[in-house]
This record gives structure tokens, C-alpha cells and sequence, in this order.
């Protein structure tokens, strides 16, 4: 009898010794209570509460929730539940052991990154297996049959930009010139910065530096890693966030662009490739910026399917006011350069390319998977990423070898569903969860009336 990945799954977490560790610090930090977390579609965080007395059982027997929370609970205009209606089956969250934490804001409480699962009870050959819309999970498999197939780890680090809004905070902003870099504001905003790093050190982010971006953007950023791990830390970053935000009477904001003219918040990820720990993207023996032949082919993999990729990486209505803001950072055209910031991707350094199209909403485990699965086309392919882009990206004419980039999420919707390549590594339930649930959300806003259309056309005519 095969045993499924659930089983498996639970088995290892019975003898773990990560589940001895966690046990031993609920005793000797007087833990109560553990977030069990999985992360939505759109990177939110869910799960349940469960009193720390119980973590033993529940980390064998798992804790369930109803599928349709991996789509946020969203009924469309229509009134459909997304994920499979009422009637669905619930998925089985069961932890993994090793991202125990306690949180350093209250000691009372814990929390640990769950898997998702089909429960036991469904027929043979479904009974315990990976849910499919379980995104944490997706990239975990997809990076497993990559490294398969390649013998390559992909390695990354976010740069998570944020707005911060609300009574106290200070900023004197000089007009037709930017604060960004400016030490007076980050001292300005001391409190936010020193929360916020020592909150994340707590939770085993290896903080490494930060600035002041833009009016009221703080970016600070953690060591990179593997692709999971990182993943995992961005969604920790977000919720530190927020907590020091709700300890300082204060509001964080991942809002890709939070009004027009301000610097949109992006999430770039810097990525490199490894092998034996060796980064085969670069040659030790070159010194100024350039790429391996692999590191090329990944390249224009990842540029041939950027398009595609958009539902991912520029996942709300609101991201795409982003890439309109032209001059403001965020690429417009899908093209690399050489230390370019104008461009979809910068070589940055030898064996680091920087992808600037992820904005701060992103589902980091989503932005992952469609990156390896990008990048392996790439390789499988020997898909050549052209000459680099010299001067602003602005000014460039347009270049289609890789197509243009979706203005509009719902450009993106359908640039999406026509990849064959990132809808087959995502798997066909989670790539039609992704395209029901954006869909309902540009028709939602195809259908509403915005103060911009009331502004120009309420007094129009005669």
C-alpha cells in the first residue's frame, strides 16, 4: 500500500526532533497558544489558533480548514465561492516543524508554516495528497523537480518596499526632489526602523541593511537564501510590520502604489542559480559585469515568459499604476541591461540578476515557482536574451522579441492563461483558481465608479 504524501508528511513530524525543540521552548517560555499559518493565493496569511497544550497532537494529526480560505473566501459578483463552493472538502494543514517561532511582541504566542493536504477521507489516490492550491507547497515541489531535473538550487533576496502612514510620523520633503537615502528620515522614523529589525532578528532574519526610499517608503532588507526560505521570511516581514505599525498607532501598507506620483512599492528579487556551492552564473575569472552561458539561457527564459508572468508578479488592479508611472523605477518594456535600473531585469552584479516586475503584494511563493519554471524553459531551450539595453529604458523603442508587457491586470489575466509553460508548472487547479479569482476582481472594478470618472465627467457637458 502506498503511503501518501500527508502520512509521509506525518510521520516524519511525529519523530522530529524540530518537534522535541518546540515543545522544550513552550515549557520553558511559558508559550499558550500557536498560529497554525498557511498563505493564500494572494499571500495572505490564514490558519487557526490552537492552545499550545495541544501543538504534540496536532502536529501529527494536522488542524482543517475549508479549501475555499487558499482563495481568501471570495464569492464573485455571481455569488460562487472560489476554491469549490460550500460544499467543498476541507484541506488537512499539518506544520512543518522547523519554522516554529515565538513571537517576540508576545511571548505568549507562537506560530508555524503548515502544508496543505487533501484529508483522509476522500477516495484512494486523492486521500493525502498535496493540495493543489496550496501556493507554499507548489514551490516546494516546483523547486524540488527543478534542482531534479537541473541539479541547480535558485537562491534569492527580496527587496521588500512599504508605506507607512498615520499621526507622528515626520517628513519634510523638499519639493522636485527626492528624500531617498536620506539618514535624517530614517532617524525621523527611528522607532519604525528599530522595531521593525529587532522583531525580525527575533524571528531569524538575518537583517542586513535598509534606506529611505521615497515620502513616508522604508525598505529594509534580509540576507538572502534558498528560494522557500526566503519566502517564508517575506511573509514573516510583512506580518512584523504590521504589528509594529498597530504598537506605534500607525499604518504599514504593501500597496503596490499608493498614489499617483509617490514611488510604487515593489518587491524586486535578486536571484542566482548553484551548484555544489559554486554560483554557476558568473566566472571567477571575469571582472567586470556579465553572465555564463547558463546564467544567459536562464535570462531569456525569464524574459520570454515575464509577459506570462504578470498575473504573478503584478497581481491587483492597483499594480499596474506602477509600471505606468513612467521614470519612477518600474520597468515599462521586457529587457535587461547592465546595471540598468530602467529595466525588467539588471545584472546588478557578476552572477545576480535583479527582477523588478514583483511588486510589494506579490505572492513570493507564486513569484518563485513561475521564476523557475521561466528560467528552466530557458535553459531547456538555450533561449537567447539578447543584446543588454544601454541608456534609459523610457526612451528605447519598443522591442517585441518577448512581446510587451500587460498594462492592465486584466491584460494579464489572458497573457497568463496563453503560458503553457508557468499554467503547467503551477498545476491546472491553482493556475484556474488564480485566473477565477482575478478575473472577479477586474470585473469588480471594470463595473465600479472611481472619483478620477466623477472629477472629469460629472460637470463634462454640455
Amino acid at each position: 500500500m502506498t503511503t501518501s504524501a500527508l502520512d509521509q508528511h506525518r510521520q516524519l513530524n511525529a519523530a522530529s526532533p524540530d518537534l522535541v525543540a518546540a515543545l522544550d521552548t513552550i515549557r520553558d517560555r511559558g508559550v499558550k497558544y500557536v498560529y497554525f499559518q498557511a498563505v493564500s493565493i494572494t499571500g495572505r496569511v490564514v490558519g487557526k489558533v490552537v492552545p499550545a497544550t495541544h501543538l504534540e497532537r496536532l502536529a501529527v494529526k494536522g488542524v482543517q480548514q475549508h479549501r475555499t480560505a487558499a482563495a481568501n473566501l471570495q464569492t464573485t459578483r455571481e455569488g460562487v465561492l472560489l476554491g469549490g463552493g460550500v460544499g467543498a472538502a476541507e484541506y488537512t494543514a499539518l506544520p512543518d516543524l522547523d519554522t516554529f517561532a515565538v513571537l517576540p511582541w508576545d511571548h505568549d504566542f507562537a506560530r508555524v508554516f503548515c502544508r496543505l493536504y487533501e484529508p483522509d477521507h476522500l477516495s484512494a489516490g486523492l486521500a493525502g495528497a498535496p493540495y493543489a492550491a496550496d501556493s507554499r507547497g507548489v514551490l516546494a515541489r516546483v523547486h524540488r523537480e527543478f534542482t531534479e531535473r537541473t541539479g541547480l538550487e535558485m537562491r534569492t533576496g527580496c527587496e521588500p518596499e512599504m508605506t507607512w502612514k498615520g499621526d507622528g510620523l515626520e517628513g519634510r520633503f523638499r519639493p522636485e526632489s527626492s528624500p531617498a537615502y536620506h539618514i535624517e528620515h530614517l532617524e525621523r522614523n527611528r522607532p519604525i526602523v528599530a522595531k521593525v529589525i529587532a522583531y525580525a532578528q527575533a524571528l531569524g532574519l538575518d537583517m542586513i541593511e535598509g534606506d529611505y526610499e521615497d515620502e513616508y517608503q522604508i525598505e529594509l532588507n534580509f540576507m538572502y537564501d534558498r528560494a522557500d526560505l526566503t519566502a517564508d521570511r517575506l511573509v514573516t516581514y510583512r506580518q512584523v510590520c504590521k504589528q509594529v505599525a498597530r504598537e506605534l498607532g500607525i499604518e504599514a501598507s504593501f500597496m503596490p502604489k499608493p498614489a499617483t506620483g509617490m514611488m510604487g512599492n515593489g518587491c524586486h528579487h535578486n536571484l542566482s542559480f548553484w551548484r555544489d556551492g559554486v554560483n554557476v552564473l558568473e566566472d571567477p575569472g571575469v571582472t567586470e559585469l556579465h553572465l555564463s552561458e547558463v546564467g544567459q539561457h536562464a535570462l531569456g527564459g525569464l524574459l520570454a515568459h515575464s509577459a506570462g508572468a504578470m498575473l504573478i508578479n503584478g497581481s491587483t488592479v492597483n499594480s499596474y499604476k506602477r509600471y505606468w508611472d513612467a521614470g519612477q523605477f518600474a520597468p515599462s518594456r521586457i529587457n535587461w541591461g547592465l546595471d540598468n535600473k530602467t529595466c525588467t531585469v539588471r545584472l546588478s552584479a557578476n552572477g545576480r540578476l535583479e527582477y523588478k516586475l514583483p511588486d510589494a503584494a506579490v505572492n513570493p511563493y507564486l513569484s518563485h515557482a513561475v521564476i523557475l519554471a521561466a528560467c528552466e524553459d530557458g535553459l531547456k531551450n538555450d533561449t537567447d536574451p539578447g543584446a543588454p539595453t544601454s541608456g534609459s529604458s523610457y526612451d528605447a523603442p519598443d522591442d517585441q522579441r518577448f512581446g510587451r508587457l500587460p498594462t492592465t491586470l486584466g491584460e494579464a489575466i489572458g497573457a497568463f492563461r496563453d503560458d503553457a509553460v508557468l499554467t503547467a508548472a503551477l498545476g491546472e487547479e491553482l493556475s484556474g483558481l488564480l485566473v477565477d479569482y482575478h478575473a472577479d476582481e477586474w470585473a469588480r472594478f471594470c463595473g465600479a465608479v472611481t472619483d478620477w470618472e466623477l472629477a472629469t465627467y460629472w460637470d463634462d457637458a454640455p
